[in-house]
């Protein structure tokens, strides 16, 4: 069974610019993904504007009781942010190296426009590999 059920990188403005599903039940179509990185920014804004706390970056974690909820936001307010199984243990270090390879293979693409929906070869094929290895670790356990 996957730990990881789904990926998201949204952009500064609401808009997704990547998707990757990992999990093998209840998969959404391009819409529900929308709807979904849509949604999240919203909160995450929301959340940021009404929380108590001065210097609140919005929410981090949100637990549910199928589904984990892990956010990443960038200095530059790109988002990543992985859903998993509940109780999923390191997603932030995985968001981290996702961070990553996101700035060494979309960022330093010659040919990626800011704001765009990702298409590289290079950040696809090192993502699964990363994926692939927190999934090893997690079994490991």
């Amino acid at each position: 069974m996957a730990a990881i059920y789904s990926l998201y990188i949204i952009n500064k403005s609401g808009g997704l610019i990547f998707y990757k599903d990992y999990g093998s039940k209840g998969r959404m179509d391009t819409n529900d993904s929308l709807r979904v990185a849509s949604l999240w920014h919203s909160m995450h804004a929301i959340s940021q504007q009404l929380s108590p706390t001065t210097g609140c970056t919005g929410i981090e974690l949100l637990e549910a009781d199928t589904f984990d909820l892990h956010c990443f936001q960038s200095l530059t307010g790109t988002k990543f942010f992985v859903v998993c199984e509940p109780g999923t243990q390191n997603m932030e270090a995985l968001l981290k190296v996702v961070y990553e390879l996101y700035t060494d293979y979309v960022l330093k693409n010659p040919f990626y426009e800011m704001e765009m929906p990702i298409r590289c070869e290079l950040f696809d094929i090192n993502l699964t590999q990363a994926i692939q290895k927190d999934r090893v670790a997690l079994l490991g356990r």
